[in-house]
């Protein structure tokens, strides 16, 4: 009799157990996995139109203004154990996007008119603090977006080399990091900083004086998580190579986001033996002017049997490593296509210039096309030259400009003649 009691009140306990895995199943819908999309969608991209203001008040709103960036639920990171690193493709420029675990980091955020496509990708990859965002130089392609960004997001610490500038792409940025309160710090040669379980070293000689040569002031740091490395020198150009590889401090990276836009001034083949990497990012625009990537830089690279990617080519780049290996998000380009040099670089697209680009104003890489009578502009001090000037050879590439305006309208534009030339 007891054990037909125990069957019978098994078999109830059982029915009952039945009705209830039912009813919750019924309630719940099973999440599908998916898959980090990075490549941003250029043609729909929202434009800044150089007023931070005015792009805060606006907001995003539909998929169709911010782009195809894919679901922001795919971009939670909840697996600590990850370290991505996003090359953004902001065209003739850089922006690198860092996380790990629930720490993210930025590195430039392109020209003046990618500000709103940075703070999109960001706001696409759930990141809406940043615990450093570095402007590795003064250059517009690398700082013109970021006081976009640091309006838009919160941030720990702002990172800028001991390089000032004139500019108003670089006085719209304190203003910004000055109306938030954020912090800025100039960081020393030798200083580790953490990122989650990442930790990345300062490799710049803050202390140096490099002169007018404003890409050699670029915050270069390496990036270690667990056995992986990733190396980042902005626009560093060979004497800041050279005193990167004298100071001692260890440079070898599995990863080299290639300096200056894969430029020959930079890339020097003695700074790439001591990198030794595996991989090579090149950030730069589809058919830009400037000839980036220089054909030098890549067969040094080719010869070297590294696996390079291009933004141009490939759009947003995104490598992704669990400390032991690194994947991506696409296959090394095969094209070893070397930009052409037109000898007028592609007008710029800064809403806060204050040239008018149809006043017969133009960038340019070098002056060997210059007509007699024309200047050569640096839209970083603001001061014009004679084409012959010692200060245009030293000149980076990405301030240099070609102007055929007269003297006087030059100075009404708020430029001033050099004391050394006196054009």
């Amino acid at each position: 009799m007891n054990k037909k009691l125990w069957t019978i009140l098994f078999l109830i306990m059982s029915w009952c157990g039945c009705l209830v895995g039912c009813s919750v199943d019924e309630g719940v819908t099973t999440q599908e996995s998916t898959t980090i999309t990075t490549m941003a969608d250029e043609n729909s991209e929202v434009q800044d139109n150089g007023n931070v203001q005015e792009n805060a008040a606006a907001g995003l709103e539909t998929d169709e203004q911010i782009g195809n960036y894919g679901s922001a639920d795919a971009n939670s990171l909840e697996d600590s154990d990850t370290l991505e690193v996003h090359y953004i493709d902001v065209g003739q420029g850089d922006s690198i996007l860092i996380r790990q675990g629930d720490q993210s980091m930025l590195i430039d955020a392109g020209n003046n008119n990618k500000g709103t496509t940075v703070w999109s990708y960001l706001l696409h990859q759930n990141v809406d603090h940043l615990m450093y965002a570095i402007g590795t130089h003064p250059d517009a392609d690398h700082i013109g977006g970021m006081d976009v960004v640091l309006y838009k997001i919160d941030c720990d610490t702002v990172m800028l080399p001991a390089c000032a500038s004139d500019t108003k792409t670089y006085e719209e940025l304190i203003q910004t990091i000055g109306q938030r309160g954020q912090k800025v710090v100039t960081p020393k040669q030798g200083q580790v900083y953490t990122l989650g379980k990442a930790s990345f070293q300062i490799l710049t000689d803050t202390d140096k004086d490099y002169g007018d040569n404003t890409n050699d002031y670029s915050l270069a740091f390496r990036l270690t998580f667990g056995d992986t490395s990733f190396l980042f020198t902005g626009d560093a150009e060979k004497a800041a190579e050279q005193d990167m590889i004298a100071s001692g401090l260890t440079i070898q990276s599995d990863v080299f986001k290639a300096a200056h836009h894969g430029a020959d001034t930079a890339n020097t083949e003695d700074f790439l033996t001591a990198v030794h990497p595996t991989y090579c990012v090149i950030s730069c625009g589809e058919g830009n002017s400037y000839g980036h990537p220089r054909a030098g830089v890549l067969n040094q690279l080719r010869a070297m049997g590294v696996k390079v990617f291009r933004t141009d080519e490939q759009g947003t780049i995104v490598a992704t490593s669990d400390g032991s290996t690194i994947t991506w998000n696409a296959s090394p380009s095969e094209s070893w296509q070397a930009g052409e040099p037109t000898g007028s670089a592609e007008k710029s697209k800064d809403s806060k210039s204050t040239l008018d680009q149809q006043s017969g104003v133009s960038y340019a890489k070098d002056s060997t096309d210059v007509e007699q009578g024309d200047y050569i502009l640096n839209a970083n001090t603001k001061k014009f030259h004679r084409p012959t000037c010692a200060s245009v050879k030293r000149m980076s590439d990405a301030n240099k400009i070609v102007s055929t305006e007269s003297r006087e309208t030059l100075i009404e534009q708020g430029y001033e003649p050099c004391k050394n030339c006196n054009p």
